[in-house]
């Protein structure tokens, strides 16, 4: 009688315990729509093929949507949220507004899974798929996506001003920034590459070109490269007005995701502070000898990039029943239907 009792409690305390009652809904996989919607990774990714294909700029822009979600409150697609009574949206918020772009990209792809696969596919995991796709379908590398995201009841207009990294920020501010997502110093690096397509507009880099401070570029130029790309952003960003011009992230080859991003920044040309700060702030050396590697053999930056996008994939996702599928990605309300066809004219 007392070993039954005690095999009792055993089964008990083994039912109970998380790790082993967990469904695979409570936890991010590869292929996890392979049986519930077959066909969700084909329908994002020739969505995202033929938006890229007509604008080039809107791979930069999708990567960006998926890092501005996952840098608030975790990938959870609280950046597509708008705005309502009580609720202040991210889209709203300074880094992001009048900024972030591709959200109609995303409500094309959201129709059609629904169309497919009603209430199946997560807003927070096209996200991550679309980006995945528009860093490949720019010369990039290719990951394997873990998915099974819910998405967010909530968005967060302060975390949006908090969280998401300035573009004159120093490396001790960026650092301490990506601590905050369990990010360390080799994901920084990695992930600042993504700066090696898209553009950025005048307000963002003005200050890097109108105050000469070493935290902006080298305290040295021998063959004046710095001053001459200098004048040249100067010519495109006067020091007032013009605020929404734009510059590519990337002069050499703005549209193809390679490794020149941190050919630039050795040389002082990177458009934003934040970018040469990697170098001009680096005390240690430790980053310098990273971005080396990477200026040096393009394939070590893919394959860093590919696993820091996984890692940063993974910051405070939903699961299980934590969050909710979105019919729209736009509202938290299942009931405001889905987005109409006749809004995705011209996408």
């Amino acid at each position: 009688m007392e070993h039954m009792k005690l095999l009792l409690i055993l089964i008990t305390v083994l039912l109970n315990t998380p790790s082993l009652t967990r469904s695979v809904d409570d936890v991010l996989v590869h292929e996890y729509y392979q049986d519930k919607c077959p066909l969700a990774e084909e329908i994002v990714r020739h969505n995202v093929e033929v938006a890229v294909l007509k604008d080039p700029r809107l791979a930069a822009s999708l990567l960006r949507l998926h890092f501005h979600d996952c840098f608030v409150m975790g990938c959870d697609a609280s950046v597509l949220l708008d705005s309502i009574e009580g609720m202040a949206s991210e889209k709203e918020a300074g880094p992001n507004k009048d900024s972030l772009r591709g959200f109609e990209i995303i409500d094309k792809i959201k129709f059609l899974l629904e169309e497919e696969c009603p209430l199946t596919v997560s807003c927070a995991d096209i996200l991550a798929l679309a980006a995945r796709d528009a860093v490949q379908l720019r010369g990039g590398p290719r990951w394997d996506v873990l998915l099974g995201r819910k998405d967010s009841l909530e968005s967060s207009f302060s975390g949006a001003n908090l969280l998401i990294p300035a573009p004159n920020s120093s490396l001790e501010a960026l650092i301490n920034n990506f601590a905050q997502q369990e990010l360390d110093i080799g994901d920084l690096v990695a992930l600042s590459g993504s700066h090696t397509i898209g553009r950025a507009r005048c307000v963002s880099f003005r200050q890097r070109i109108y105050e000469p401070k070493q935290e902006y570029h080298y305290g040295y130029d021998h063959y004046k490269r710095y001053t001459s790309f200098r004048r040249i952003l100067q010519s495109v960003c006067p020091i007032t007005g013009r605020d929404n011009k734009f510059a590519p992230l990337d002069y050499e080859t703005p549209n193809r995701f390679d490794n020149h991003y941190f050919i630039n920044i050795l040389q002082g040309n990177g458009l934003l502070g934040s970018d040469n700060v990697l170098i001009s702030q680096d005390y240690d050396g430790r980053i310098t000898e990273q971005v080396w590697a990477y200026a040096s053999n393009e394939d070590l930056f893919f394959k860093s990039f590919a696993k820091s996008m996984i890692k940063m994939g993974n910051i405070n996702v939903l699961t299980g029943n934590e969050g909710q599928i979105r019919q729209n990605c736009r509202s938290k309300q299942r009931d405001m239907g889905r987005v109409r066809a006749s809004g995705l004219q011209g996408v």
